[in-house]
């Protein structure tokens, strides 16, 4: 189902009893503090903040939005009630045929409801929080979508980029180093002009998820967040820039990026999603905000990097791109695609990526971690990829751990590749590497299968056969269910 905005996905969730109104709390510390700890559990709610110390009643804030993962699957339309691999398995075959549908302009929507340009600009009007108790400052984009028009090319890219409010009218963006609105912006830089941008920070869950997507340079998002939706994504132009915003965002704003020798600002630290703050506190560009645009009682969609266990998506979508990269490349039999130790957004950045297959030929099992690691998703800042055998649930990280100690062997299951792409909040990267612009990072390959030159003399595993679970649990699905046990 495409929903039309962010509060007609928050009222759909409100229905399935997983909306959580919290009123009083402060921007300092409360905020932040308890989004993480609601995302702790396995099965947790949206939170919204309302009534917020210091802030118009109504100048709202929305979190976990998305990182239960039968809220994702409930954005972009599969059944929230399956299993995760299901999950991950429907979307890689829903992404084999992506057909792109462009947004449509509008004359008007909610966004113009208030309209406030140069010197009434005012985004401390706003209760952007403070998400991590060491960063650097309040992050008002956290779930954002950055829009840029490509200068030479006249396409539109949509990203998810971190924005720091630094005063009234002036915002700190930071985009490693690869990605499109980085290279977009130094296009700009380049000629030397400034790089017209907007920005919006509450918008419908698929446009925010297609903000965070690797879709391929040159692609523009808004078609493919059509796709997603199943229906054109309702667009105004910037009366500035002429950049397409939401019609239905929450908060918008329009300026430019000045070229960084006109003026920067440090930005961060900033807690980022490898866990670490990395990055530091460095020089960054800004946006000169000329103009600001929000609904009246507006909500900042924030989606704060948390520490890796706990993710900003429910569902991980770049195991699915991996998973159908495989297929696409090849590599026969693979059971299912899982991905660990990243709260990225988008659909790279896999530090722990897991391939389950079953195993059809030597060098399988090498052939599908290579395969896995040259993707633009697998390439970015990624460290292990670990294959295990199509009896492995990718899903159970015990499960995970127990073929890496029983099934492999440090001295030959081991393989090293250096030289791959990284950025600068990777927390692994030395200070050395970072002074010298060297943003690259080595990778590991662990093949945690059973060997095939042996693999029929391999020791049976002393557990039950699918064959007889399924049986158990048909002959005791009454007793089993309540406990979650009688699926797989």
């Amino acid at each position: 189902m495409a929903f039309k905005d962010l509060r007609e996905f928050i009222e759909k969730v409100r229905e399935m009893g997983q909306l959580e109104f919290i009123e009083g709390a402060d921007r300092d510390n409360d905020i932040g503090s308890l989004t993480e700890i609601f995302a702790e559990r396995n099965e947790h709610p949206l939170l919204l903040f309302d009534n917020i110390k210091g802030y118009k009643k109504g100048f709202r804030v929305a979190s976990d939005i998305l990182t239960d993962h039968r809220r994702t699957a409930l954005a972009v339309g599969l059944p929230p009630n399956a299993g995760k691999i299901e999950l991950v398995k429907m979307w890689k075959e829903r992404i084999k045929d992506t057909k792109p549908i462009p947004p449509k302009e509008v004359s008007d929507g909610p966004i113009f409801e208030n309209v406030e340009q140069g010197d009434k600009v005012d985004l401390l009007k706003f209760p952007s929080p403070m998400w991590h108790e060491q960063d650097g400052g309040y992050y008002i984009g956290t779930s954002d979508a950055v829009v840029m028009k490509d200068p030479d090319l006249n396409w539109v890219n949509l990203g998810t980029y971190r924005c720091q409010v630094h005063d009234r009218n002036t915002l700190g963006i930071y985009i490693s180093p690869g990605h499109h609105g980085r290279i977009i912006r130094e296009k700009f830089w380049a000629k030397g002009k400034s790089c017209p941008v907007a920005v919006s920070f509450g918008q419908d869950p698929t446009i925010a998820i297609t903000a965070a997507f690797a879709v391929p340079y040159g692609s523009s998002e808004l078609d493919f967040a059509g796709w997603m939706r199943g229906a054109p994504a309702e667009v105004v132009k910037g009366p500035l820039t002429g950049l397409p915003i939401p019609a239905a965002a929450e908060i918008a704003i329009e300026g430019e990026i000045p070229p960084p020798e006109v003026e920067h600002k440090i930005e961060g630290p900033f807690g980022e999603w490898p866990g670490y703050y990395a990055h530091g506190a460095r020089d960054e560009p800004v946006i000169k905000v000329r103009s600001v645009m929000y609904r009246n009682d507006p909500i900042i969609a924030g989606s704060p990097p948390l520490k890796p266990h706990l993710r900003i998506l429910g569902l991980p979508f770049g195991a699915a791109s991996i998973w159908d990269n495989l297929e696409k490349m090849g590599v026969p039999d693979i059971h299912g695609v899982w991905t660990y130790a990243s709260s990225s957004a988008s659909g790279g950045g896999m530090p722990f990526i897991v391939i389950s297959l079953k195993q059809r030929y030597h060098g399988h099992a090498k052939q599908a971690a290579l395969v896995a690691m040259g993707g633009r998703t697998g390439a970015y800042l990624g460290r292990y990829v670990v294959v295990v055998d199509e009896d492995i649930d990718p899903t159970n990280l015990d499960e995970v751990v127990w073929a890496i100690a029983s099934r492999s062997d440090p001295a030959t299951d081991i393989d090293i590749i250096r030289k791959a792409w990284s950025t600068y909040i990777d927390p692994r990267m030395t200070p050395k590497q970072k002074d010298e612009g060297d943003i690259t990072n080595s990778r590991a390959i662990i093949m945690a299968v059973r060997p095939y030159e042996w693999i029929k003399q391999f020791p049976p595993v002393n557990a039950i056969t699918p064959e007889q679970r399924q049986k158990a649990v048909s002959k005791w699905k009454n007793l089993l269910e309540p406990y979650g046990l009688a699926g797989r």
